[in-house]
């Protein structure tokens, strides 16, 4: 027999010796981890929120502005799109672990989802408009690197980050947050 095979066993007996019930174990184990990931997608969904519509502001401020593009400009835009793909990351596990995402589609069927608004909201309108943000946002700074002048640069992300923070603000659970 392997080692791993007495590393995952011998918790089990010592639990079962001590009366304690494994399978609870896990689920408490389970509960702690979904909380924590819920609790760090929230708290990180106001950074995500203030990082772009900083970038946002930034971006139109310097088209209409004909600012010259600096490198601040340039690492605004990227840590927007860091900390949303950080946050879609998160999001996307919590999707598949939470009981508002897709077990609350599989437990209830489609058509129960999109009759309730709430449940609609968070299992499917929330996840594809984040998805959508995250494109928008990654597109956009894809396109402002291949240009080589400053008016177009903003313009590229002008055009796409203010569309992505459009779409974000009106899809988050603003229930949930206050």
């Amino acid at each position: 027999m392997s080692a791993s095979f007495f590393y995952a066993i011998i918790p089990t007996l010592a639990f079962r010796s001590l009366g304690v019930n494994y399978l609870l174990l896990i689920q408490l184990k389970q509960a702690i981890m979904y909380s924590t990931l819920q609790f760090i997608h929230s708290y990180w969904a106001y950074l995500v929120v203030f990082v772009v519509v900083i970038a946002t502001i930034n971006a139109l401020a310097g088209f209409f502005g004909k600012k010259e593009y600096q490198p601040k400009d340039f690492r605004l835009a990227l840590f927007a799109l860091i900390v949303t793909h950080l946050q879609l990351l998160i999001g996307l596990i919590l999707f598949f672990v939470s009981p508002n995402g897709l077990q609350a589609i599989s437990n209830n069927g489609m058509g129960v989802v999109m009759k309730d608004s709430q449940m609609r909201l968070l299992a499917i309108e929330h996840p594809i408009i984040m998805l959508l943000i995250t494109a928008l946002i990654t597109i956009g700074y894809s396109k402002h690197k291949k240009k080589l002048v400053s008016t177009p640069k903003f313009k590229m992300l002008a055009i796409f980050y203010t569309i992505a923070t459009i779409f974000m603000l009106s899809r988050i659970p603003w229930g949930q947050w206050f």
